[in-house]
């Protein structure tokens, strides 16, 4: 009697995966995810399921993953308790003075960035937003169309993040107010709120991309001033429809408006770039290059205003001074290799000095000491050629012709030299805008972390550095976890940044820069694979700005100004409507760094370091360990990106050929998608591996160590959380795709002779590909690791338990599945394509790598090249002379199309679509 087939619903899918989970018991090497993509597999090709039907699965699954989503940023933002925190928070009890400096000191610079993690289309976004508010469950089938992802299309949605952070902000700031208004009705005019700014490097981050002109930069400054002073004018008729100030800010934003139009064409043609700059920097009434008037002229009215409006024209006041003209603050980054370039050019006889060596910073002291300042325009910037210096240049006219108040940050990625920083002083004083500009070194790689101490030493140890400084009112670091997170593991990066934090309070004290502040942008992520923890708001704040590391600034006397980043569509999520921005904000309000209590006993993770540097060293080895091994590069590496989707502007990887492919370095790989491949194999190796192993052979200090540290414990609920969506067997079912054995197993018994031709293709085409063995071995070392971590569990209890995970895992172990049967699907239809004769270089093996690759669009490509079905026709041709040759209609490849080209297309599409799911049940696209 023939086995009924297996129903393609969720449900039934869960209970199939649950029944074949128990055989683990009978037969530990058993995979159950595998054995249910086999089941699905043999269903697709003997035609009792369609690709339609696994189509309206991975609907539902869609729908849940969303949900999920959904359900983890209510979870961290608490909507329904949003009014009863900002309640307590702007509740205007107690110290005048204190309440204050509560308010007049951010509590966060949120930094809106545009890292490639764009995954949701706007429907999908618009979706679990409104989730989240409403508790409504999210219909299958409403994706939307995911729209070309262009770094116009990042900057439009960042800005539209930013306005609503800014009502958000505007409603916390009113209540303050208002709550101090009637508490001290005669002083609460003195207070300046300043809770938050607003900054955004989309559009002005340089850092490995070359198709972004100097004058794109100029044209999105201008379209930000434009929108603001848009929204300016708004608040302001909102509160008095005939202020005289109106005109003013509507002349201003109508002559940015054009000027913006103008800047974002193609202003290559010298002609087209002089009548654009001439127009922005002639002279006018309606050029607006300070609000500093504007304020205080509205600050005059609200003192005799009745108390409402005085309110609402103090609200106003506060966002101007937070975001000057434009929608933030903004960010431009460059490599330090950019400046080293540029520097060189400056240096005379000394070139070629080595500029980690104290030579080179005594050349550029001698340099920083006779600057002498120069003038640039608009046709300085279109002849300069190198980057750095461009960048420069960019912000002068910024400053000079856009807003002439608020700063721009300057950030150099992998800075590694005091010296770097010293150069990049030096530009900003030539072109005279070193008041202006926050120099900012990023600590990123395992260089940087490990010797940042000493860098941080040295630099502000020079006077120049100190002088500067003191004149920008804040020495200004960036800490990443991108690179860091990679190459170094999520749980050693954090561990080593906040020690680098750390040093920096010592540094700053040593150095008589406690009069300043300490300005820390943490360019953390959405994803646990990527710095953010996913337990609560609090650990989300914390875990890359340490308490311990808050405390050592309180203590050292110096002011924390903390910055973090909100990436691409999945940070933004935390601003997708007024009421989520506003959730975001008290939250963050709630958990700030103004809460730091400098006199709380020093936790036991920072005392008993004879415990906790092993236990940090111990997994850092082992992240190395599987960094430097060719079988972990080249598991992460086997599918290239075709797990992923696309999902920003910038390139995720950088070209290689298709011989390359195979021997693939981690470093093509840029590391949100190296994160966000390790969730699409199942396992976060960069969070979860080494903890077990580093706890070998002394579990139970390391078990009391983690329990009674609340810094142990919050690396331990991260791991937890990791671990309950990971699957060794997964990544273990991923290598029996290159199973030759299998496929040539799979019709032995004679129950798939139909495709006895293509598995034995597959068999023996697979015989010599690594991918199999490499998926193995990487799958054992992951279980021997697990095996230590579950001992150190058992000794560590879970305060944090969440009895929906297994529902979860099991989700995840059905999308897995399920894409496991359709690339059997693609495998298959790629040998059964008829051969064809080998074109532009391209053969069918070519083809075939591509498809094992899952270069499915360019194996496809070559496919319709092969097998066109669109070709000139006799009828086309107007001639005189008869001919019958040839007979027929001639309707070419249409079957091969059809059968093979056709259902590989249809199913990567899903396979896709799957990888958007599994990446909504970890959190977020890296």
């Amino acid at each position: 009697m023939a086995e009924m087939p297996l129903q393609t619903t969720l449900a039934a899918l869960s209970d199939r995966l649950r029944t074949l989970h128990k055989q683990t018991a009978e037969t530990p090497l058993f995979n159950p995810v595998f054995q249910m993509s086999l089941d699905l597999s043999r269903q697709l090709e003997n035609g009792e399921t369609s690709i339609a039907d696994l189509a309206s699965l991975v609907e539902e699954l869609e729908a849940k993953s969303l949900e999920a989503r959904a359900d983890r940023l209510r979870y961290l933002v608490e909507p329904e308790t949003t009014g009863n925190r900002i309640d307590k928070l702007a509740g205007a009890t107690g110290d005048f003075a204190a309440f204050r400096t509560f308010w007049e000191q951010p509590h966060l610079h949120a930094v809106f960035t545009a890292h490639p993690t764009f995954l949701l289309s706007p429907d999908q976004s618009a979706a679990v937003a409104a989730s989240v508010t409403t508790g409504a469950a999210i219909a299958p089938g409403g994706t939307g169309e995911r729209p070309e992802i262009t770094l116009r299309y990042e900057h439009g949605r960042a800005m539209a993040a930013i306005a609503n952070a800014q009502d958000a902000r505007d409603t916390i700031v009113a209540q303050a107010l208002g709550n101090a208004q009637s508490a001290w009705p005669d002083r609460w005019q003195d207070i300046a709120p300043m809770p938050f700014r607003f900054a955004s490097w989309v559009g002005y981050d340089m850092d490995g991309r070359t198709d972004i002109k100097w004058y794109t930069s100029i044209a999105f400054r201008l379209a930000e001033k434009a929108q603001r002073l848009d929204r300016y004018a708004a608040s302001l008729a909102a509160i008095d429809s005939a202020h005289p100030l109106l005109a003013t800010l509507r002349a201003s934003h109508a002559r940015t408006a054009a000027s913006a139009d103008e800047f974002s064409g193609d202003l290559t043609d010298p002609a087209a770039l002089s009548a654009a700059a001439n127009r922005l920097t002639a002279g006018g009434d309606d050029k607006l290059l300070s609000l500093a008037p504007i304020i205080a002229r509205l600050e005059d009215d609200a003192r005799s205003a009745d108390p409402t409006k005085a309110v609402a024209l103090r609200t106003l006041c506060a966002a101007m001074r937070a975001d000057g003209l434009g929608m933030g603050w903004i960010h431009f980054r460059v490599n330090a290799k950019q400046l080293h370039n540029a520097i060189r050019q400056r240096l005379g006889d000394a070139q070629d000095i080595d500029l980690g060596s104290r030579g080179a910073i005594a050349a550029l002291r001698e340099l920083l000491a006779k600057v002498d300042p120069v003038t640039a325009n608009f046709a300085s910037l279109a002849v300069e050629s190198s980057t750095a210096v461009r960048q420069f240049l960019v912000m002068t006219q910024i400053l000079k012709h856009i807003d002439a108040d608020a700063p721009i940050r300057m950030l150099v990625a992998e800075c590694e030299q005091p010296a770097t920083v010293l150069s990049a002083l030096y530009f900003a004083r030539l072109f005279g805008i070193e008041s202006k500009v926050d120099v900012s070194p990023l600590f990123e790689t395992e260089t940087a972390l490990e010797h940042g101490g000493r860098f941080l030493d040295q630099l502000l140890a020079e006077d120049d550095y100190r002088a500067y400084a003191r004149l920008r009112g804040r020495v200004a670091i960036q800490t990443g976890f991108s690179d860091a997170g990679r190459f170094v593991g999520q749980i050693p990066a954090s561990l080593a940044i906040e020690r680098l934090q750390g040093r920096l309070a010592e540094a700053m004290a040593a150095n008589g820069l406690t009069d300043v502040a300490a300005l820390i942008f943490d360019t953390h992520g959405e994803g646990m694979g990527r710095g953010a923890h996913p337990s609560s708001f609090r650990d989300r704040l914390e875990w890359p700005l340490s308490a311990w590391a808050q405390r050592r600034f309180v203590r050292a006397g110096v002011r924390l100004e903390p910055e973090a980043s909100f990436q691409g569509g999945d940070g933004y999520l935390f601003f997708a409507t007024p009421e989520l921005a506003l959730a975001t904000l008290s939250q963050i309000v709630a958990n700030s760094p103004a809460h730091t209590d400098p006199d709380v006993p020093t936790d036991l993770f920072y005392r008993r370091t004879d415990l906790s540097l092993d236990f940090y060293r111990a997994i850092k080895e082992h992240q190395r360990d599987h960094l430097e091994s060719r079988t972990y590069s080249r598991a992460v590496t086997a599918f290239g990106l075709g797990l992923l989707n696309q999902t920003g502007s910038r390139k995720a990887r950088r070209q290689s050929d298709l011989a390359a492919d195979r021997d693939m370095s981690l470093r093509q790989i840029r590391a949100i998608p190296h994160n966000a491949i390790l969730q699409q194999l199942g396992y976060p190796v960069n969070i979860i591996a080494g903890v077990g192993s580093a706890a070998e052979g002394n579990y139970e200090d390391i078990a009391a160590l983690l329990n009674e540290s609340p810094r142990g414990q919050q690396i331990m609920r991260l791991v937890r959380a990791s671990n309950a969506l990971a699957s060794i067997k997964t990544v273990a079912a991923f290598g029996e795709l290159f199973n030759s054995a299998y496929w040539a197993s799979r019709p032995y018994r004679g129950t798939e002779d139909h495709l006895a031709t293509a598995c034995e293709a597959l068999a023996e085409y697979l015989i010599a590909d690594d991918r199999n063995g490499v998926f193995r071995r990487l799958a054992s070392r992951l279980r021997v690791d697990a095996l230590k971590l579950h001992r150190l569990f058992d000794l560590v209890p879970d305060n944090d338990p969440h009895p929906e995970r297994e529902g979860v895992r099991r989700i995840i172990g059905v999308l897995q599945a399920v894409r496991l049967a359709l690339l059997q699907h693609i495998f298959l239809k790629a040998v059964s394509v008829p051969a064809f004769s080998r074109a532009n270089d391209i053969s069918r093996h070519d083809v075939l790598e591509m498809v094992f690759s899952l270069r499915i669009d360019d194996a496809l490509a070559q496919l319709r090249r092969a097998y066109p079905t669109s070709f000139p026709r006799k009828t086309d041709f107007a001639v005189d002379e008869p001919g019958d040759y040839p007979r027929g209609a001639g309707e070419g490849y249409a079957a091969i199309r059809e059968q093979f080209i056709d259902p590989i297309d249809d199913a990567y599409a899903l396979c896709l679509r799957i990888s958007t799911a599994i990446a909504n049940e970890f959190g977020a696209h890296g």
